[in-house]
């Protein structure tokens, strides 16, 4: 017995028919992320089911709060409804949160989408450092879950005007003074490797965060609406991630703001065993620690082949 609902790539992709498809080839090569093929006949298959299913929680959402307000005998506008995309770095889950927010704002009912990743609420290098954490980034200990928190409440609260953090990863660190505003959105797109984790709960954990840190009753997952795990072979994740330093390498790490501008020189062997040290011990280990264990807390998993094509779709039973 499973709590989901196991679709093949066949079965899935076969939903997509009865729904409409906005977006052209052009579109798709703007959206989608570094190191990911994705293309137009993908996005037809995945995106356009996942999209339709989404506009019918919105809206069924909407009409749940309508009906409470009614049975409480008040007038209560509908809050944003969130949608929470996690997974692995080098997973793919970027742009599968860009598709999502773009394509959503083409349907009349969630014309107003934003976009939010919660790499804007990591630590800023200088606190890591201090903290010892710098080589945890990324791990939840590195974030102000704090901030983070309250960020997603005041928006899932309708809060009129809710400001985010930006973070660079061209210098690896928050942009200082600049933020991302949210007034109302119909739709928030929350998008990050812990997004799914929930409030924590072991001594050490509560401990890294800092002394005035006390842990919380609430997580972040508690404010979300319909959940997106983006699930691979670690492999293949592996490979992903190879693939996309040596891309970076020749381009975004050429600028001389980069924060890892010291590999653009380097010869290629050197640069791929630099990233393989990385992975190992940095991005490996959170992804089996804290990512994957979340992959079971979301309402839809998408797992891909080793060419980044969904194999197979697992939607949590209603």
């Amino acid at each position: 017995m499973s709590p989901y609902i196991e679709l093949s790539r066949q079965q899935w992709s076969a939903l997509a028919s009865a729904t409409p498809l906005p977006l052209s080839q052009a579109d798709v090569e703007k959206l989608r992320g570094l190191g990911d093929p994705i293309d137009l006949a993908e996005v037809d298959a995945v995106y356009r089911p996942l999209t339709a299913l989404l506009q019918d929680y919105v809206v069924t959402t909407r009409e749940r709060a309508r009906r409470t307000s009614g049975f409480l005998g008040i007038d209560e506008p509908p809050t944003p409804f969130v949608v929470a995309v996690a997974g692995s770095v080098a997973v793919g889950k970027s742009t599968t949160a860009r598709l999502i927010a773009h394509l959503l704002s083409r349907f009349p009912a969630t014309p107003r989408v934003d976009l939010v990743t919660t790499d804007g609420f990591l630590l800023p290098n200088a606190t890591l450092e201090e903290r010892g954490l710098l080589t945890r980034k990324g791990f939840p200990e590195s974030y102000d879950r704090r901030a983070l928190l309250g960020f997603v409440a005041a928006v899932k609260s309708g809060a009129p005007r809710v400001s985010a953090p930006v973070y660079s990863h061209t210098v690896y660190d928050i942009v200082p003074g600049e933020v991302i505003t949210v007034e109302r959105p119909d739709v928030l797109v929350l998008e990050g490797l812990n997004v799914l984790q929930p409030a924590p709960r072991l001594r050490h954990e509560a401990a890294a965060l800092g002394s005035s840190y006390r842990p919380q009753a609430l997580a972040i997952s508690d404010y979300i609406d319909f959940s997106i795990y983006v699930d691979a072979d670690p492999a293949d994740i592996r490979r992903w991630y190879l693939d996309r330093f040596l891309t970076l390498k020749r381009t975004a790490f050429t600028d001389p703001r980069s924060y890892f501008r010291r590999y653009a020189d380097v010869p290629d062997d050197i640069a791929v065993a630099a990233a393989s040290r990385i992975w190992e011990s940095v991005n490996l280990v959170n992804l089996q620690e804290n990512i994957a264990p979340t992959r079971d807390r979301a309402t839809l998993v998408l797992r891909k082949d080793a060419n980044h094509h969904m194999r197979e779709v697992l939607l949590r039973k209603a």
